[in-house]
Parts: structure tokens; C-alpha cells; sequence
């Protein structure tokens, strides 16, 4: 997106004449990061000019272009014209806004973050047609849409050609990759296998009643897809999964777990979860804990409910208080915590390959380690070698721990 002839890439808490956010508007706490950001980023160059782009500028430009510290503002088509806009040297406005409607936006470019030659995301599918009643990534990103297989194939083959060693397959729904064409997920799945070059892919959250059985024996027949498997579940009461319009039940969410720990018993599965919906009673929540109790799930991202403009759920009387979002919180941390616990200890003494980290981490000894991620995605360290950067290399997790993951 900026060419390296004319720009340098410095870190954000570097002094920069240009400063670029790509925001998210996911919940207010999002919205609020955001603009410290750019308060920060004016803050160390009054002169800089800076950018927020994504889906905040998308939902609401106008909160947006009130801030002093914004100088530019762009929906989530119009960041890319991102380099245009900044070299407009005719702009005189105290803060310029392009924003597009997302609605009328069909098409879709597949893309991949470089810069990190151990991994790259690979994006192939954005926008959602789904309008959970919580949710305003449908108005932020648009409907779902993607390019076809061959043209996603290519961008992989790209990365293929480069010292990455492994894709993670992003967009707001994956699962509907080709949606409205004759062909699917699972076709990109079983070409994305065969790229040249690429050793690891890793796919990100897939909506549950999306994940078929042909696609998690193909990840269990393959020596490229990674046992890790992220499925959003958000309650584990069918009452309020109900009221958030989910599209299945605590039923097939179960299944889809049973499903991939019977033919990959090893595997990772991290669940989301929302706490404090408005309808979720007291009851609701003790069935959703009970839930993740019985599932052989590894962890859970734990969220705290978050009104978002022109939602169905602003609706609900029913308002869960701060106090009690806050304890339910809590307490799904700590169950994470525990299970996360159970994973860990499940795997000692399991051999496994570890893709290993440039980073350099010191202990209170100052001792020097690397880290890396197993394939089942467990946090392994080391004693700091340089030819371990960037390689894969199998290791048996042993009984000996540091912070958050084996010392090996």
C-alpha cells in the first residue's frame, strides 16, 4: 500500500509524519482505543497527518471528524485510496471524510499482511450476512462477499514464494468464502493445501453451523492444516443463543466439538462468549458455564456485552447491570483459565513441531529464550538460538513450565 521507495514503516510510538489507525468498532471499548490513538499519535507530531480508517469512520464519521486529532477519515472501501488521500496537498478542511456506502459494495480483493517472515495473514472472505441482533459488523463491513478459488490461490501462492512459514486464513465469516457461487470453503480448503512453499495454514473463527465434517477430516488427513479450531459459540443457553438470532443451538455447537476431538483428539478449540446480553437471566448464565464445563473445549475469549448503535438488541428491556457483567466475567475467566489448564497438562509428554519466533525474551535471571507455537497452538520456550528463528523444529512438552506456556 505505500511504496518503500517513498515511505519508511516506523513503529507507532515513533515520532512519524503520517499516522494511520485501522479501527475497530466491535465494542465501545474498541471506539475508545481508537481515539486515544490518535490523540497519542498528535501528541508526538503536531504536524503529522493522521488517518483512522475501518469500521469506526464506517459506523460513525461524523464522532469521528470531530476530533482535533483526526485529520483524515475512511470507510472501509475508501482505505484504499488511503495513499491518495494523504498526498492531497488541496485539502483545507480541519478534518476530510470519505466514507462510501457498504451496502452497494460487492466487490473483493484477497490480501496478506507481510513484514513477519514466520507468518502472514492471508484474507479471504469479508462483510456477513448473518445481523446477529448484537452486531454491527454487518453495517461496518458490508454483506459477505469474496473472490473466487483461483484468484484467493494465487495471493497464497505469492506468500508461498516468500520465507513464511504460516498462513492464517482471516475475514469476518470465512466459512461463507464463495457464497452466491457454485463454489465453497471447503473447495478453497482442498486447493489452499497443495500451494507450493507453504508448510503451515492455520484457519481462524468459523461460524459453527459452517464447519462441515468434510472440512475438519480434511484438516485431520492433512499434514499442512494445523489442529486448531476457533468456533464463536457467544452463550451456552439455546434461550439466549435465541435472542441473539444465532443461526444453531447448543446442540450442533456440541457436535461440531465432538466432531473434531473424535478424529483429532489433540486438537485446539477456543470458543467466544459473550457476558451480560440484556435477555441473559441469571439462569441462562449458569447453564452457559455448566455448558463449557462438559465440553472439551481448550478456552474461551470472554466479551462483555456492548451496546452498538441500530442493533435489534437495544430493544430488549431486559439490561443486565455493570456489576453483574463484571462478576460473570470473572468467572468465565477463571473456568477458561481451568480448562486452558487441562489442555496444557492433556498434551505433556506429546511430541510436537514448533514454529519458533524472532522474538527474544529475557527472564529475571537474565537468561535469553525464544518463543514459538506448537501446531495444536501452545505456547513452547527455549533457550534463545538464533538458527531457531523461523524454523520449524519437533519437541516433547515436558512438566516444566514458564508463564504462560512449557519450557522446553
Amino acid at each position: 500500500m505505500f511504496p518503500q521507495s517513498e515511505y519508511q514503516i516506523v513503529d507507532f510510538k515513533e515520532e512519524a509524519d503520517y499516522y494511520v489507525i485501522n479501527s475497530c468498532s466491535v465494542t465501545q471499548l474498541a471506539e475508545k482505543k481508537t481515539k486515544t490513538a490518535a490523540k497519542q499519535a498528535k501528541k508526538r507530531n503536531p504536524n503529522a497527518k493522521v488517518t483512522v480508517m475501518g469500521c469506526f469512520p464506517q459506523l460513525n464519521p461524523d464522532k469521528l471528524s470531530e476530533l482535533e486529532a483526526v485529520d483524515l477519515v475512511l470507510g472501509n472501501d475508501d482505505k484504499f485510496n488511503i495513499l491518495e488521500y494523504i498526498q492531497n496537498p488541496e485539502s483545507e478542511r480541519a478534518t476530510e471524510v470519505h466514507v462510501s456506502n457498504i451496502n452497494k459494495i460487492k466487490r473483493f480483493f484477497p490480501s496478506y499482511s507481510f513484514g513477519d517472515r514466520t507468518r502472514s495473514f492471508l484474507k479471504v472472505q469479508d462483510g456477513c450476512d448473518h445481523f446477529c441482533t448484537y452486531c454491527s459488523i454487518p453495517m461496518a463491513r458490508g454483506r459477505s462477499r469474496s473472490a473466487n478459488v483461483d484468484n484467493t490461490i494465487a495471493k497464497a501462492a505469492e506468500i508461498g514464494k516468500t520465507d513464511v512459514k504460516e498462513i492464517i486464513l482471516t475475514g469476518v465469516n470465512i466459512g461463507d468464502f464463495g457464497k452466491g457461487s457454485d463454489e465453497s470453503f471447503y473447495d478453497l480448503l482442498v486447493k489452499l493445501e497443495k500451494v507450493e512453499g507453504i508448510e503451515r495454514i492455520r484457519i481462524s473463527s468459523v461460524e459453527p453451523e459452517l464447519l462441515t465434517d468434510e472440512i475438519v477430516d480434511l484438516v485431520a488427513n492433512s499434514k499442512v492444516f494445523l489442529p486448531h479450531f476457533h468456533l464463536p459459540l457467544q452463550s451456552g443457553s439455546d434461550a439466549t443463543l435465541k435472542d441473539m438470532k444465532r443461526f444453531y443451538d447448543t446442540a450442533l455447537y456440541a457436535d461440531r466439538v465432538n466432531k473434531i476431538k473424535s478424529v483429532l483428539p489433540d486438537a485446539c478449540i477456543a470458543a467466544d462468549l459473550i457476558v451480560g446480553f440484556p435477555t441473559e437471566t441469571e439462569e441462562n448464565f449458569a447453564e452457559t458455564k455448566q455448558f463449557i464445563v462438559n465440553l472439551p473445549i481448550s478456552y474461551v475469549h470472554v466479551f462483555t456485552y456492548s451496546e452498538r448503535q441500530n442493533t435489534r438488541a437495544l430493544s430488549f428491556k431486559n439490561v443486565v447491570s455493570p456489576a453483574e457483567k463484571k462478576k460473570r466475567s470473572q468467572a468465565l475467566h477463571l473456568l477458561s483459565d481451568r480448562k486452558k489448564n487441562v489442555f496444557y497438562r492433556e498434551n505433556i509428554g506429546r511430541k510436537c513441531s514448533v514454529l519458533f519466533e524472532g522474538n527474544i525474551i529475557e527472564t529475571d535471571n537474565g537468561e535469553k529464550l525464544i518463543s514459538g507455537w506448537t501446531d495444536n497452538y501452545i505456547k513452547v520456550y527455549t533457550k534463545y538460538d538464533e538458527a531457531l528463528v523461523n524454523k520449524i523444529e519437533e519437541v516433547e512438552l515436558k512438566d516444566e513450565f514458564y508463564e504462560d506456556g512449557f519450557l522446553v
